[in-house]
């Protein structure tokens, strides 16, 4: 994320980048140390999505300042 976006490391912080989702479970941030979009916890497929044949988990990422 922070090499599309063209940000350094410590830009990512700094810049107020956040992960938002819908309901309340965040299910991913962004690493740290190398901007990478990674999974906050394990993915239950079945307790999300249950009898559905397609599983789609949907995030937005918003920075807050000049980019």
């Amino acid at each position: 994320v922070a090499k599309d976006l063209g940000l350094q490391l410590p830009e990512v912080t700094d810049s107020g980048v956040r992960i938002t989702g819908r309901g309340r479970t965040q299910y991913f941030v962004l690493h740290g140390k190398t901007g990478h979009l990674v999974t906050a916890e394990r993915i239950d497929r079945e307790q999300l999505c249950r009898s559905l044949q397609q599983c789609v988990l949907r995030c937005e990422l918003i920075v807050e300042g000049e980019m």
